[in-house]
């Protein structure tokens, strides 16, 4: 049976000093760095490309919108806006999960992804996520793509899945879009000796799975922004989010 109940703060450990490093494409300023980043291994899915872009007055799964609003001057404003066409009944369109792996021995890790997303033109480092299907809730949803996206599930862990948390419903970009998921935190307890899964993707889905240590996961992002990937908004949020509570309260991660 799953479980919910809210996670508890643990004190981190104390961040490296902060550096800021340039590239050809962007500017990455460090303001909690490591002074030293993880080796991470590359994409391993293959190279895609764009073929072609064009603008689109209407697609499946997006439409557009023009909204006549009035502002809090009382002048009457246009605004452009995308929005999807798969929002579940519930009014949320997708869940992020958070998929805390409890280890025996190690530390605890976080399962992330790495997919080609062709609005970016590049690779994205991602949290686990996915749209709702109809009648789902947003539990129900992130346990279905936590084992289609990363093998995490199944009857192999019947029992050890437990709900941690589910969050309030968030935007991503509401200037552009009123697109909305909520963050699911579940818990995974491993077994000693136990393998990493294999996904169950769909056909034409190319995801890499990436374990990492919670403790150790804002400079595994940047070791992947190193290679010329882009990291997610979100999870790179939840990453600095952790690095900050080890800034704040000093040593502890070991604990993670």
């Amino acid at each position: 049976m799953l479980r919910r109940r809210l996670l508890s703060s643990t004190p981190l450990s104390r961040p490296r000093p902060t550096f800021i490093r340039n590239s050809s494409q962007t500017t990455h300023t460090r303001t909690m760095a490591s002074s030293s980043l993880p080796k991470v291994k590359p994409y391993s899915q293959g190279q895609a490309k764009i073929r072609n872009s064009e603008p689109m007055k209407e697609g499946k799964w997006i439409g557009l919108e023009k909204i006549d609003w009035t502002d809090e001057d009382g002048k009457d404003r246009v605004w452009e806006m995308a929005v999807r066409k798969t929002t579940s009944e519930g009014g949320i369109d997708a869940v992020a999960i958070a998929a805390l792996l409890r280890h025996p021995s190690k530390p605890v890790s976080l399962p992330i992804i790495l997919q080609y997303r062709p609005p970016i033109r590049n690779i994205c480092v991602e949290l686990p996520a996915g749209l709702i299907d109809k009648g789902e809730s947003p539990e129900k949803s992130a346990i279905r793509e936590l084992y289609e996206e990363t093998g995490y599930g199944g009857k192999e862990f019947e029992g050890r899945i437990e709900v941690l948390e589910v969050g309030s419903t968030i935007v991503s970009d509401p200037g552009m879009s009123k697109a909305n998921m909520s963050l699911v935190t579940l818990q995974v307890e491993l077994k000693e000796g136990e393998e990493e899964p294999t996904p169950h993707l769909d056909e034409g889905e190319h995801i890499d799975v990436r374990v990492v240590p919670v403790a150790e996961l804002y400079s595994h992002l940047q070791a992947f922004e190193e290679l010329g990937y882009t990291v997610d908004a979100r999870l790179h949020h939840y990453a600095a989010g952790i690095e900050a509570a080890k800034k704040l309260f000093g040593q502890g991660s070991e604990r993670l």
